[in-house]
């Protein structure tokens, strides 16, 4: 009778530990990366000749620009063990007057419902999203890029004040303009990319006193909405890659690094 009782005392202590193991598993890999984290960069150089923006992504600050692509969140990357069916790539550069965004997304099926600006265009179609932050202050910006050319720019006091009507009250002079290679907002055929362009005015960012140039702390995400026919779910993603798919996940967001 001991010594059955020592085995079930045995057996128990193995299945605990089996069960014990599972969860330090799941919950290691979803920590690891927080534990080993290094702040990601994003560098902007400067450009001597201003960016049309146009949407075709031809001038000449582009071809000098790094490439940084987009990827799923870490945990939607370990929830589902896949890759981006549908890519896509970000590359910034600043002048005197402007920081630049310049967006290549593969693309299926282009849409965008919107009609207008200063839109909620997340709930209505393909969208870029910029998110530009004061790394000392709590207040940042997001602004918007459409297929279609709309736009719209958002400013929060601090991620407290998240969707209050009063985020809307602050357009600036946020300029863009989208190419299309497909046809917009027509699902039955197939469609190939799409690229945006924002040139966002410096003297819009620095109105309540912050600094914009080499050697200031601004820090960055740039992230997409991408709906299709083709997919089996609308894809999330972004550059840098953040930890989970919360476009204001502030404490994620990438090293602005403005070099001239």
């Amino acid at each position: 009778m001991k010594a059955r009782t020592g085995m079930d005392q045995v057996r128990r202590i193995v299945a605990w530990s089996g069960a014990a193991a599972g969860v330090v598993l799941a919950t290691g890999c979803a920590s690891l990366w927080k534990r080993e984290k290094v702040q990601p960069v994003i560098t902007a150089r400067y450009t001597a000749q201003p960016v049309i923006v146009d949407g075709k992504l031809d001038d000449p600050a582009w071809k000098n620009a790094q490439a940084f692509p987009f990827s799923f969140s870490v945990a939607d990357r370990l929830e589902g063990g896949k890759d981006l069916v549908e890519a896509g790539e970000a590359r910034v550069c600043w002048d005197d007057q402007n920081f630049y965004l310049a967006v290549t997304f593969t693309d299926s099926d282009i849409v965008a419902e919107g009609t207008e600006d200063q839109l909620h265009h997340y709930l209505m179609g393909d969208v870029a999203e910029l998110f530009l932050k004061p790394a000392d202050k709590s207040w940042y910006w997001e602004m918007y890029v459409t297929p279609a050319g709309n736009k719209t720019t958002l400013w929060f006091a601090g991620r407290g004040r998240l969707g209050l009507k009063s985020s809307e009250s602050n357009p600036g002079g946020l300029r863009v303009a989208a190419q299309c290679q497909g046809t917009l907002n027509k699902w039955e055929d197939k469609d190939t990319s799409w690229t945006g362009e924002m040139a966002v005015p410096i003297k819009d960012l620095t109105a309540r006193g912050e600094t914009f140039g080499p050697g200031s702390r601004w820090t960055i995400l740039v992230a997409r909405y991408n709906y299709s026919r083709y997919l089996s779910w609308k894809e999330l993603s972004m550059t840098p890659q953040i930890s989970k798919t919360n476009y204001h996940q502030l404490e994620d967001y990438a090293i602005l690094s403005l070099v001239k």
